[in-house]
Formats: structure tokens, C-alpha cells, sequence
């Protein structure tokens, strides 16, 4: 999503894993409710197990069967990591307080690069073949120098081998030399009913073997900045050390595996997040076989259709989504596929949310055939697009310069003004329009000055007359639809039409 859009979020993602020196030296936790189901359920299910329940709140689930038959898969994995930050700086170095005294007075003291210094994280994970391979968090031995696993027995621990990392789903399969391992039972995450009962087993700060539990929250959450993984929200008390670790139904079998929180502290603060688990078995086996994992991608930047929107472009809805931006020479672009265009569904399955089709993209075979049905100018259309394969990275784009003189605002409110020739080619554009000022209805919305305007609606203009001309037409009280860009991100605005 683009930052045109993106609130400012006051509570921060944390990834729930890697504890550091720092994060160990705390007060040991006092007692908690967080992690025991709440009674008082109207509906309670049956404890699973035995019908023994002496001692137990009959009506409550009793994790113990599960405990008992899951625990001994679940592993703790311990990292090491070499940095040269933190701790006293040296003398001459940067972090001394006393550096700019001696490299402005005493230039002939060299300077010296501070100590290296060894870390260790903690996190989770779980033996999925009796032979060793192990599913935890990427980023628990992202860049680690040594990875150790240590059984649940507490008395056998082995050196790991990280077999491959995938940092867009936080996937990572590591590899123990051992043989007749327990092994976790694996589940289908898409049986999940919300209120649906689940548990954790981790190491929360190092307690290994910890177990929590409580209710599935919600089902396909999607997180800023994270487009490929549909989330399973729990309140399971999950909190550093916990990642990687499974998350567990009342049949004891692995449905996600326990990845982020969502906290104003830094601690559980009821708000966890779980990778599926066939997202992490498919992204295992491609580990396994390749040590990478190959995605498709369409070439396109999207935006979720807002009902604005939906009605600027003669919509009756707002399903699907929107095309803010297409990659010259990318499959989509080849396919004829253009900025504006409404994305409304892909190989013939529905688009009901800017989440869903990058998945369902990224799941397809680079170098397959895709059918996109489109929306564009009042008529659906169906094109086909050869896709390609997603890169490791995404090369950084250049910023938009300031344009030339200012002309009056229209009748949008906005001050606009024409980018030079540099700037057109620094952009990869034909023509755009630089935001000078914002007045009106359009300081309503996110627009700002800077940010550079290059349609209105489905329709590209070539000077600020047609670009006043297009708005003209459109009637007073109602929305017109500007793709803006800014920096890197293009979207489309709603601006209403003043009268």
C-alpha cells in the first residue's frame, strides 16, 4: 500500500522472536491470566482427551493430550550473530563523545572502529521429518554466524544448517544432523473457525516448552508491508522467543507458525499473528529442493477500490482492484493492461481485496499464462498475460524534482505546474503535473505538494489545459479520480469537484 494512504500507526509490528543480550537482563514475568482461556463461554467446547475430568472446570478444554503429544517436536533454537555496535565505544571512534574534539584538534589519532561484539537470539521452531528438518521464522537465523537447536528433552542439542530463508513470507527451514526425531502433526489452516480454540508452544524469553493458549481472532489479516501471507489473528499470549514456534488446534495439529505481535511495549498485548501452515509447507519444500523460493509476478502496482472510486469509474461496487501503475516491459504492460484499469478478477477467481491478488499472482508458475478480467471505460474486457518470475529485489526509483512556475488552482483546489524535460526523463513519464499548492476540497485529502499528477481518471493529458478540461467535465459535487505519484508509489486520489 502506498504511503499516499498509509495511516501512521501508533502501535509498532514487532517481530516476536530474536531476543538479544539486552532483552534477557529483565525482572523474571509476574503471574498472568493472559494465556489461560477465559471461562464464562456459552458455548463451551468438549475437552478433548479422556472423559476424566477430576480436578479440571469441566467445559474448559484440557490441553494436556496435546501438550503431551506435540511437545517433544517443538524445539528451541538458539543464534549467534556478530555486530559492532553497542556496548563502550573505543577511544576515536564515532560513538565516542570525545570524537569530534580529537578529529578536528588531533587529525593525526586514527580512528578506531569499534569492537565486535556477539549477540545471541532466541526463538522457536518444530522437527517436521524424523531426519531434522526444522520450520521456524526467518527472521530468527537471518544472518546468523551459528545456529544451535536444542530438543525439548533439555539433554540433546545440535549445531543447525539454515537450508534456505524466505524473508517475504518470514519462512525459514533449518536441518539438524539426527535421525528418528518426533515429529509435529501437521493441520489445514482453512478449517479455522474464528473463536475457534488454539495454543502456542514455544520459548517465550527462553522458557522453553511454554505452552499458552486462547481463541482464533480472526482469519487472512493483512499487515502493512506484508503482501504474500493471509494471517491468522490470535490472542495466544505470544511474546520474544515464541517465533517460529507452532501454532496448534484442539486436535494437536500445526495450523500456523506464530510470527509477529502487535504491541505499544514491546511485550503481548493480545494481538498475534500466525503464518498458515500450507503457506509454510510450500515455501519449505521450495527451500528443500532449490534453497529459494520462485514466485510470478504481473508487474503491476495496485490500490485497494474504495467506493469513491468505484463510482469514478462507473462502478456499481467497489470489488476488485485498481491499477495505479503498470512496469514498462513487464507481463502486464505486454498484455496491454493500463494504468486505471480495475483488476476485477484473476484465472477466474474474484478480486475482493488488494491482498488477495498479489497471492494469488505470487502462487502462480513464472512463465504461465493468466487470464485478468478487467474493467476500463465503462466495459469488462478479459486479457491474457504471460507472467513472470518475482525478483529477489526491486531496484530503487528515482524522486520527483520540484516543477516550474505555478498556475492558478482549478477547480479541484489545486496549484499545479508543468514538469521539465529532466524531470519528465528522471520520472519515465511523457508529461506530469507538480502539486504547487493545495486548497479547497483537495486539502481533504492526502495530496501534498510535490507529489506529481499524471492522469485524471483513466485519462493521460499533455497539457495543464486538457488537464483542466478533463476535470472540467466532470460534475459539480462529484469525485475524479487523479493517479498521483510520489517518490517511488503511485495511487489514485478521489478529489471531489467543487461548484
Amino acid at each position: 500500500m502506498s504511503s499516499l494512504y498509509r495511516l501512521a500507526i501508533i502501535a509498532t509490528l514487532l517481530v516476536a522472536a530474536c531476543t538479544r543480550p539486552a532483552d534477557t537482563q529483565q525482572k523474571a514475568p509476574s503471574p498472568s491470566a493472559s494465556g489461560t482461556p477465559a471461562a464464562g463461554s456459552s458455548q463451551p467446547q468438549t475437552p478433548p482427551g479422556n472423559a476424566e475430568t477430576a480436578g479440571r472446570i469441566v467445559g474448559l478444554p484440557d490441553f494436556t493430550p496435546l501438550v503431551e503429544r506435540q511437545g517433544p517436536a517443538v524445539v528451541n533454537v538458539v543464534t549467534t550473530r556478530t555486530s559492532r555496535s553497542g556496548g563502550t565505544p573505543a577511544a576515536g571512534s564515532p560513538n565516542d563523545p570525545f570524537f569530534e574534539f580529537f578529529r578536528r584538534f588531533m587529525p593525526e589519532v586514527p580512528e578506531t572502529p569499534p569492537p565486535e561484539q556477539r549477540g545471541q537470539g532466541l526463538g522457536s521452531g518444530f522437527i517436521i521429518s524424523q531426519d531434522g528438518y526444522i520450520l521456524t521464522n526467518a527472521h530468527v537465523v537471518a544472518d546468523a554466524d551459528d545456529v544451535t537447536v536444542k530438543l525439548a528433552d533439555a539433554k540433546r542439542e545440535f549445531k543447525a544448517k539454515v537450508v534456505g530463508i524466505d524473508k517475504r513470507t518470514d519462512i525459514a527451514l533449518i536441518k539438524i544432523g539426527a535421525t528418528g526425531l518426533p515429529t509435529a502433526t501437521l493441520g489445514n489452516s482453512d478449517r479455522l473457525k474464528v473463536g475457534e480454540w488454539v495454543a502456542a508452544i514455544g520459548s517465550p524469553f527462553g522458557f522453553s516448552n511454554t505452552i499458552t493458549a486462547g481463541i482464533v481472532s480472526a482469519k487472512g489479516r493483512t499487515l502493512p508491508d506484508e503482501s504474500y501471507v493471509p494471517f491468522i489473528q490470535t490472542d495466544v499470549a505470544v511474546n520474544p522467543g515464541n517465533s517460529g514456534g507452532p501454532l496448534l488446534n484442539l486436535k494437536g495439529e500445526v495450523v500456523g507458525i506464530n510470527s509477529l505481535i502487535y504491541s505499544q511495549t514491546g511485550g503481548y498485548m493480545g494481538l498475534s499473528f500466525a503464518i498458515p501452515i500450507e503457506v509454510a509447507i510450500d515455501v519449505s519444500k521450495q527451500l528443500q529442493s532449490t534453497g529459494r523460493v520462485t514466485r510470478a509476478r504481473l508487474g503491476v502496482r495496485i490500490q485497494e477500490l474504495t467506493t469513491d472510486l468505484a463510482k469514478s469509474f462507473g462502478l456499481d461496487s467497489a470489488n476488485g482492484v485498481l491499477v495505479a501503475s503498470v512496469e514498462r516491459g513487464g507481463p502486464a504492460d505486454k498484455a496491454g493492461i493500463q494504468s486505471g484499469d480495475v483488476i476485477l478478477k484473476f484465472n477466474g477467481e474474484t478480486i475482493d481485496s488488494a491482498a488477495k491478488l498479489p497471492r494469488l499472482v505470487a502462487s502462480s508458475k513464472p512463465g504461465s499464462e493468466a487470464i485478468v478480467e478487467i474493467w476500463r471505460k465503462g466495459s469488462k474486457q478479459d486479457v491474457k498475460a504471460t507472467l513472470d518470475e518475482l525478483p529477489s529485489e526491486t531496484k530503487p526509483g528515482q524522486k520527483p524534482a520540484p516543477g516550474g512556475g505555478p498556475v492558478k488552482p482549478n477547480s479541484l483546489g489545486l496549484v499545479v505546474s508543468e514538469l521539465s524535460a529532466s524531470q519528465r526523463r528522471a520520472l519515465g513519464v511523457d508529461y506530469g503535473l507538480v502539486v504547487q499548492g493545495v486548497e479547497g476540497s483537495a486539502a481533504e485529502t492526502p495530496l501534498r505538494p510535490g507529489d506529481v499528477i499524471l492522469a485524471v481518471n483513466q485519462s493521460k493529458f499533455s497539457s495543464v489545459d486538457e488537464f483542466n478540461a478533463l476535470v472540467a467535465k466532470q460534475k459539480a459535487g462529484s469525485a475524479v479520480a487523479l493517479l498521483v505519484r510520489r517518490g517511488d508509489d503511485m495511487l489514485y486520489v478521489p478529489v471531489k469537484v467543487r461548484g
